[in-house]
């Protein structure tokens, strides 16, 4: 059988064990669009894990992610791993982790809810439960399980 292999990146960051069948959602978070063009993205779906069965890995040039794309992520994958890479090297590896509450990720899915409102208030959640996760609106109250369609 070949093997492909997947280059190294200098500097950047790579997000592992993410939830089979969720990368593609996860380069919609990072928004992958605004790279440098000379930015390497490597992206590898349905890989074989001991640890989750199947996994997928997204590898990002010369990106290092904030702390709200990370909540993000936390909420869709919420095994995932993050490493930063710096001259070829993991110089940080941490699990991401679910935060009490989670501020501009998500639009609140209530159209009357003061966050959808012309005001300037970023939305607001928290997490009123972690498995499955449910996330509550901080302003109107309005629960949220199906979370994905919402993301900002």
């Amino acid at each position: 059988m070949r093997e492909l292999k997947i280059t190294p990146i200098k500097n950047g960051t790579v997000i592992d064990h993410i939830g089979n069948g969720l990368a593609l959602e996860v380069l919609r978070i990072i928004g992958v669009g605004s790279l440098d063009k000379d930015s390497t993205v490597s992206v590898a779906i349905h890989v074989r894990s001991g640890k989750l069965g199947w996994k997928d890995i997204v590898k990002v040039e010369n990106m290092e992610l904030s702390p709200r794309k990370v909540n993000a992520i936390a909420l869709l994958a919420p095994t995932a791993t993050i490493s930063i890479i710096r001259d070829f090297k993991v110089r940080e590896k941490r699990t991401v982790d679910l935060p009490d509450r989670i501020v501009g990720v998500l639009r609140c899915p209530n159209p009357n809810c003061i966050s959808n409102q012309p005001e300037p208030l970023e939305s607001e959640f928290e997490v009123a439960e972690r498995r499955p996760i449910v996330l509550k609106c901080a302003f109107c109250e309005r629960r949220v399980e199906d979370f994905r369609r919402h993301l900002a």
